[in-house]
């Protein structure tokens, strides 16, 4: 049995005394008999959530499962219990039977363009099939399909739109017959408008955002996950590319440019935005304390960063937060994270389904 007390961050606004963990779950009610407690003090938050990570999945494709297994370890050991893969070519399913490792979202295997995405990562297939492919990745994901959105198209020397809108709106219709929601890669402006219109859930990166298309996606309910941290990278990417693809290059330097502009007129329209990092293709895992950083240089308020990482992710995602008879999931902190967001890379107990952890 474990006795938490201090600052209880059930919500934003909802600061308890204390909890309990018995039998792995939370209760506020002090229990009848107490034997064998240990106590932990300090200011606690929901699991962290990371929103667009890729476990099983690394620069060059899928791993092996003890590549995976570390990946998912170096999540939970900065307190992100709640992960949703954003797309990978692994069968994670082995990590669910783990009482020690994070609680995975999957979004089946990542669906592109031919040729027009990462090697070794995506279905690579034409217009004609994406219906069909959609169909699948619902039926194998927990609710969630992953499209590539826009890539580099090498023949125009730029970032290009992927699907139709046509295409695009029968394959979301059919994911949304079969009960999942649909989330797109896109780091350009040219894809926004259609994939909306088409109904689509959420964006990934989402840094080509811009006046006409912010009111749309307000509008629609469409989230963002716009994963700053690796966004950071464009600039490099940029210079690595400058000699072949200058069009693109100018492109990367002109989105990395207004990122942090972007995500707060974002956040200022009232357009939903959760904390990703990307983590699982080129960056390391276990950043997500560095996202909710980056959210509130870009200029959310700390609180609002804190929730796309903990209460409001949780709930977007249908998963609880500090409830009542919920999975004992759960980060300590020494001092109140909604003062200072830098805690968050300091944690000083993990607990995962009741048990102490990392």
């Amino acid at each position: 049995m474990v006795h938490v007390k201090g600052g209880v961050l059930a919500g934003p606004d909802d600061v308890r005394d204390e909890l309990w963990v018995v039998g792995g779950r939370i209760t506020y009610d002090r229990p009848a008999t107490a034997r064998d407690v240990r106590t932990v003090t300090g200011w606690v938050l929901p699991g962290l959530v990371d929103a667009h990570c890729h476990v099983g999945l690394d620069a060059h494709g899928p791993v092996s499962a003890e590549t995976a297994e570390r990946q998912a370890r170096t999540e939970r050991d900065v307190g992100a219990l709640l992960l949703r893969d954003a797309g990978s070519p692994s069968d994670t399913r082995w990590i669910d039977d783990r009482d020690d490792l994070p609680k995975i979202i999957r979004a089946g295997r990542h669906i592109a363009r031919t040729r027009r995405y990462i090697r070794n990562y995506a279905h690579e297939i034409e217009p004609p099939d994406l219906v069909a492919y959609v169909a699948r990745e619902a039926r194998r994901g927990d609710g969630w399909v992953k499209l590539v959105g826009d890539w580099i198209d090498r023949a125009e020397g730029d970032l290009t739109a992927c699907w139709p809108r046509d295409a695009a709106r029968a394959a979301i219709a059919e994911a949304h017959r079969l009960g999942a929601r649909v989330t797109a890669h896109c780091f350009a402006e040219e894809s926004l408008r259609d994939l909306v219109e088409a109904g689509i859930d959420c964006v990934e990166h989402a840094t080509g955002l811009t006046e006409e298309t912010i009111p749309l996606f307000a509008e629609r309910g469409v989230a963002i996950v716009p994963t700053l941290v690796n966004i950071a990278t464009f600039p490099d990417l940029a210079a690595g590319a400058e000699g072949r693809y200058p069009r693109w290059s100018d492109h990367m330097r002109r989105l990395h440019r207004r990122r942090y502009a972007t995500v707060r007129a974002a956040h200022d329209a009232g357009i939903a935005v959760y904390a990703g990092t990307d983590a699982g293709g080129g960056l390391a895992h276990g950043l997500v304390a560095g996202e909710v950083l980056e959210l509130v240089r870009a200029g959310l308020p700390p609180v609002a960063a804190l929730s796309a990482a903990t209460w409001g992710a949780r709930a977007w995602l249908g998963r609880p937060g500090l409830d009542e008879g919920a999975p004992a999931d759960l980060v300590v902190y020494d001092t109140d994270p909604r003062a200072d967001v830098r805690v968050l890379a300091d944690p000083r107990q993990i607990v995962l389904n009741g048990r102490a952890v990392g």
